[in-house]
């Protein structure tokens, strides 16, 4: 076909990207084709006005599981094409399978090349056992691409390997688009494409009848399509997309600097090591130059490469030091850059909600993890909060909770990262509301009359309403939540509720968004879980003691909440008087009763003994460890007691002691026996932990030694304190000195 121009690229090659933006200043064509769905045509006109790394987002409104992505780096051919294309007035069009029909058949990303890696066979054929070490010595490392060797080569790669059906439509398709532009007047058509499909759009191509044949009759659906950001780090291979690249940290560099390549990145990898504290000096730079040249030199390569810059990188910038070496990769090599599309994009309203947030609140999308302390007393940070909270409730951890450092529960710490798949998923709830505040709402209203729901999901949801501030939402959720309470008749269920409960009513309190429902709902279920508990505790196994044990910790510390107000609030949480009192009472009722579980037992003794409810804890404890006992009780026993961790033994003395006078009065016989059943104890705790308590002990030994006159026989001792008394002058040499 004459007067077109096929250009055969990778995608995302920057040696490519250069050499098409030449040809077509060389070409000037009328009209320029590029591989991806038509249905984008209209969204070409937006290019210049966004920032790559960007998508093609192709989806199915009403219908979240099909979706499509096309991504565009600055360094892509095709992005080049079509930036080429807007600036000169010249028509872009996309050429490849509609996303009609290929969201029909249930692709989900770009399609990869094909399932032959063309690559990697002319790889071969050179004597390159690395695909991309061979790209980069005969593409990128020369000025120019050479379109017509590449559409030779491809030819002969493509030589008895037929297309599969996916990749003959979708050339079938590649080919009605050129005859249409073709039949339209176009005099000077460039095609950019993957260079795999070079050889089937040049030369003869097959009748029209049989690529008509081909796309007759294929399945549809209504797509729609929009430009969303995209990162360097999903155009990575391991993100799963199937045309991606190992570097593009690196490729971009490459497009970017026409000047020195090798010598600026290092130059920029040791400016990073130092911005990390790093001791790097420009004598490791030069170093790192020569020896990254000299390597290229040795292995054969025109220029340095990738491989022989990370090498050097190794050896003289991080010193061998794999966990600089990883930083440098992923900063660099593959690097944090998140695109940007601009207001004219088009959008759902959910998404325009959003920016409009993020733009009030000053919370820019980034790439790259970023930690973010928030103080709930200040407007703006309690705001940001709510914003995370409500984003979470949609599927769209923007944020991830942390644990807060301060002491208090006016501190939030999050960790923030955007992903390009968020887009998808605000698109995927545009139909529950036009902001976020609403769309939420919605959503936990959505997930409250959900079959079948758990107590506990239903408490949890309660606590990310109030998170969220979301009062609109609550009755619908408490009415769920007091309606399942009602006739949920299992205590480990209740158990498991009551914590986030608590939590809801006290957090809500810091927030100033309180429930009035919350504490009648928390008082019933606490009355029902001491009701309820003597009958739980009885018959466990070793599983089923370890699971409520879990459960008895957490209620524990959720009661200490009802008594212990947080300072925004002034009081504690309404549960009813005597909340405290009642627990303990039902908890020191189960310690007298036979037959428990060692486990439950012991860990029931500990909890009364730190309330300072029970003053025959050391009896308690000779009594479990009495010979008439099995050894796997007493063990249960001990470990029970002294669940979570060696601090309490370090910094409680009377705890200590009572530990300390078990073991030292114990018989020697009886103290091998349960030697091992210690050490399964005492090994949970740390070393540091393990260490303190043995040097306290040492201590405490220390001193009663000191104060028994016993031990010290004067006699005996009177000339070394005579001879210690000379040596420090004192004269005379006699003990009474």
């Amino acid at each position: 076909m004459s007067g077109v121009s096929v250009l055969g690229v990778r995608h995302h090659g920057p040696g490519s990207a250069r050499a098409v933006r030449d040809e077509l200043r060389r070409l000037r064509p009328d009209v320029i084709l590029v591989e991806g769905p038509p249905e984008a045509d209209g969204l070409v006109g937006l290019a210049p006005e966004l920032e790559p790394p960007v998508a093609l987002l192709a989806h199915v409104p009403g219908s979240p599981s099909s979706a499509a992505f096309w991504p565009f780096a600055g360094f892509s051919p095709e992005w080049q094409a079509i930036l080429y294309g807007t600036a000169h007035g010249v028509p872009v069009r996309f050429c490849d399978l509609p996303a009609a029909h290929s969201l029909a058949a249930g692709e989900r990303a770009r399609p990869s090349e094909a399932r032959l890696d063309p690559i990697g066979a002319l790889a071969a054929a050179g004597g390159y056992d690395d695909p991309e070490r061979w790209w980069e010595d005969v593409v990128e490392h020369r000025g120019d691409t050479p379109f017509d060797v590449i559409a030779e080569a491809m030819a002969a790669v493509r030589e008895g390997h037929e297309p599969d059906e996916r990749e003959a439509r979708r050339e079938a398709y590649m080919r009605r688009t050129l005859r249409a532009a073709i039949r339209q007047g176009h005099e000077r058509i460039a095609v950019v494409c993957g260079a795999w499909h070079v050889p089937a759009l040049t030369g003869t191509p097959p009748p029209v009848r049989s690529d008509d044949a081909l796309l007759r009759g294929l399945p549809r659906v209504r797509a729609a399509l929009t430009w969303v950001p995209w990162t360097y780090e999903r155009l990575a291979w391991w993100s799963g997309y199937g045309a991606g690249i190992g570097a593009p940290g690196w490729y971009h560099h490459l497009f970017t600097v026409a000047d020195r390549p090798v010598e600026r990145w290092l130059a920029g990898a040791a400016a990073l090591l130092r911005d990390e504290g790093l001791a790097v000096s420009s004598a490791h730079v030069i170093e790192a130059v020569r020896l990254a040249h000299g390597l290229a030199t040795l292995r054969g390569r025109p220029l340095a490469g990738l491989g022989e810059v990370t090498d050097a990188v190794r050896a003289v910038l991080c010193e061998g030091d794999d966990v600089r070496v990883e930083l440098i990769h992923g900063r660099m090599v593959v690097g944090d850059r998140l695109g940007r599309v601009t207001d004219g994009t088009p959008m759902v309203p959910l998404q325009r909600d959003l920016r409009e947030h993020q733009r009030r609140l000053r919370l820019r999308p980034e790439a790259l993890d970023r930690e973010l302390t928030l103080d709930l007393r200040k407007p703006l940070d309690l705001e940001r909060s709510r914003l995370l909270h409500r984003l979470r409730l949609l599927g769209v951890a923007w944020g991830t909770p942390g644990e807060s450092r301060g002491t208090g529960t006016f501190r939030e710490t999050w960790t923030l990262r955007w992903r390009p798949e968020y887009d998808l998923a605000l698109i995927e709830a545009a139909a529950l509301g036009v902001t976020v505040a609403g769309a939420a709402a919605r959503r936990a209203g959505d997930l409250a009359a959900a079959a079948p729901v758990t107590l506990a999901d239903l408490t949890s949801l309660v606590e990310r309403c109030l998170l969220a501030e979301l009062p609109e939402a609550l009755p619908e959720v408490l009415a769920a939540l007091s309606a399942k309470a009602a006739v949920d008749t299992d205590v480990v269920h209740l158990m498991a509720a009551l914590p986030a409960m608590v939590r809801a009513h006290r957090y809500g309190d810091v927030r100033g968004t309180s429930e009035r429902g919350l504490a009648v709902i928390v008082r019933s279920m606490l009355d029902r879980i001491c009701v309820g508990l003597p009958v739980a505790v009885t018959g466990l196994d070793d599983d089923g003691a370890t699971a409520l044990l879990t459960r008895v910790d957490a209620v524990h510390a959720a009661v200490a909440l009802l008594d212990d107000p947080p300072a925004a609030c002034g009081e504690g949480l309404p549960a009813g008087p005597g909340a405290r009192e009642r627990w303990i009472e039902t908890l020191r009722g189960l310690s007298d009763r036979p037959g428990l579980h060692g486990l439950i037992e012991g860990r029931l003794t500990r909890i009364l003994f730190d309330a300072g409810e029970s003053g025959d804890a050391a009896g308690r404890m000779s009594r479990a460890m009495s010979p008439g006992h099995p050894p796997a009780r007493a063990a249960a026993w001990v470990e029970g007691f002294l669940a979570g961790g060696g601090l309490l033994l370090v910094h409680d003395a009377r705890l200590l002691a009572l530990v300390d006078g078990w073991l030292t009065g114990l018989p020697a016989d009886r103290f091998t026996e349960v030697l091992p059943l210690l050490r399964r104890t005492f090994g949970g705790f740390s070393a540091p932990e393990r260490r303190a308590v043995g040097e306290r002990v040492r201590a405490a030994g220390r001193t009663g030694r000191r104060a028994e006159g016993d031990d010290v026989d004067e006699r005996r001792a009177a000339a070394a304190v005579g001879t210690v008394l000379a040596i420090l002058g004192r004269g005379g040499g006699h003990a009474d000195g």
